[in-house]
């Protein structure tokens, strides 16, 4: 198990190092060795799987809502599934976000753009710079939000605008049709997260690579709030209702409820360290995180995801790849579907897995020939009801469901892992000797590490790399 982890830690390294713009003659050679650490990595996993019987099993969860007649006809529909990709081209760097808006998507990227995309003819409509340092995060105000700047900016009513955050320090306000900067906030902090907070008058509320959590007014544009709120890097911003959830690289998370004040308008509900998530142990991860009701879904690179009941501190976990060399780097929830990113460190593949909700039992994994790591993605339906979704990363992907009753082929491999199907929700108890609890061992032949050297975590260089 020991040299299981340590592949998996030096594999993560070279998927790090390969997203930097420039590489040292060090850096180059340990990127030459990929193949040969994935055939050993293969290969170990394939004996632990045959002499342990499958690490991940765990006790079934509890059917509470679909009957099984009526989860045997959703399996059946995912397993006929069709799909078609358009790969968005434009930006010249790493993906870092996306956000769907309308019939619109906009995307954000290490390149300091920008853009905006037609979705039914994927093309590109508007390039968005202004930006000095890489783009981390989007978010997207509702429509009546919107309609109260369009009208104080003497813009139509119809205007759409969408927040942008990045490593320049800068929140920008664009208004999509005439493809313009209307506002900018300065923060003072490498932006890493950005949410909007659709309550009272509107919020914007951010995250900086040093853990703060700051909040502005939508009237005014003015600092509400500023607090300490994590270690490290606030990695993904989320609002509810009238609730925030904030995660951050050490692993935290923090629940804020929005008092709709003009001072300090964030009061701070829960906190759980990465000690009650699972999720600690290096810095320089990257959390993303899926909130619903008062279960918040977790994903940090690691092979499955963490559920935590945010009110009572409960952690449960859920597979997301049947072996342990997996990485999740997104999750997602739209409608009854729950979408798990999966990255398989030792052969390169990329799925997207599907569970139905609210009881998270898997469905159905899509994934295409030389697919790249999805680092970020957004979701919505058309109005026919079927699925439209957006993946960035190395390549900017829209995802268009086919109608069933249509003759043309999809792009997209559908299949069921019969290895996930035993491989459900697990409370924490059952799994504690499973955790991937990386070490400092992994020297690689005697090499040093300095104190500034990457560190594990799946994704964990990831942000860093982003605010280059």
């Amino acid at each position: 198990m020991g040299e299981v982890r340590k592949l998996q830690k030096k594999l993560r390294q070279i998927e790090n190092l390969e997203i930097k713009i420039s590489l040292t003659t060090e850096e180059k050679l340990k990127i030459s060795r990929k193949e040969e650490l994935r055939t050993r990595l293969a290969e170990l996993q394939l004996q632990l799987s045959e002499s342990e019987g499958g690490v991940f099993n765990g006790a079934n969860c509890t059917n509470l809502f679909l009957t099984e007649a009526e989860f045997t006809s959703l399996k059946a529909s995912w397993e006929k599934a069709r799909f078609r990709l358009r790969l968005l081209e434009g930006h010249n760097d790493i993906v870092t976000c996306v956000v769907a808006v309308d019939n619109l998507v906009v995307s954000g990227s290490r390149d300091t753009t920008v853009k905006v995309w037609h979705v039914p003819t994927a093309t590109e409509m508007k390039n968005l710079g202004g930006h000095t340092g890489g783009v981390t995060c989007l978010s997207a105000p509702p429509p009546e939000y919107c309609r109260r700047l369009a009208r104080s900016l003497s813009l139509s009513d119809k205007e759409r605008f969408v927040l942008s955050g990045s490593a320049d320090c800068y929140v920008k306000i664009w208004a999509l049709s005439i493809g313009q900067c209307v506002k900018s906030v300065y923060t003072f902090n490498a932006v890493t997260g950005l949410c909007f907070v659709p309550e009272g008058d509107g919020y914007i509320t951010t995250g900086s690579d040093g853990g703060k959590v700051q909040v502005w007014s939508w009237d005014t544009f003015q600092n509400c709030q500023s607090v300490n709120a994590h270690q490290e890097a606030v990695t993904s911003l989320q609002s509810q209702g009238p609730l925030v959830f904030s995660g951050s690289a050490e692993g935290g998370v923090s629940v804020w409820e929005n008092r709709c004040s003009d001072r300090d308008p964030l009061r701070l509900l829960h906190h759980w360290s990465g000690q009650v998530t699972g999720l600690g142990g290096g810095c320089g991860g990257r959390l993303a995180l899926s909130p619903r009701g008062d279960r918040v879904l977790l994903a940090y690179g690691r092979a499955w995801l963490k559920i935590l009941h945010w009110r009572t501190g409960e952690v449960s976990r859920l597979t997301n790849h049947s072996s342990i060399t997996g990485v999740t780097d997104c999750v997602h929830q739209t409608g009854g579907l729950l979408i798990g990113s999966s990255y398989d460190l030792a052969n390169g593949e990329i799925t997207l897995n599907l569970f139905s909700l609210p009881q998270c039992r898997y469905l159905a994994s899509l994934t295409w020939p030389k697919a790249p790591r999805i680092l970020c993605f957004a979701a919505w339906t058309t109005g026919s009801g079927d699925h439209r979704w957006v993946t960035g990363g190395r390549d900017l992907i829209v995802w268009e469901q086919l109608p069933s009753s249509g003759k043309q082929r999809g792009d997209v491999v559908v299949r069921r892992d019969s290895r996930m199907d035993s491989c459900l929700l697990e409370s924490e108890g059952d799994t504690e000797g499973d955790e991937d609890t990386d070490d400092d061992e992994d020297n690689d032949e005697g090499e040093g590490r300095s104190p500034d050297s990457e560190e594990d975590g799946g994704s964990g260089s990831w942000l860093r790399c982003v605010l280059q």
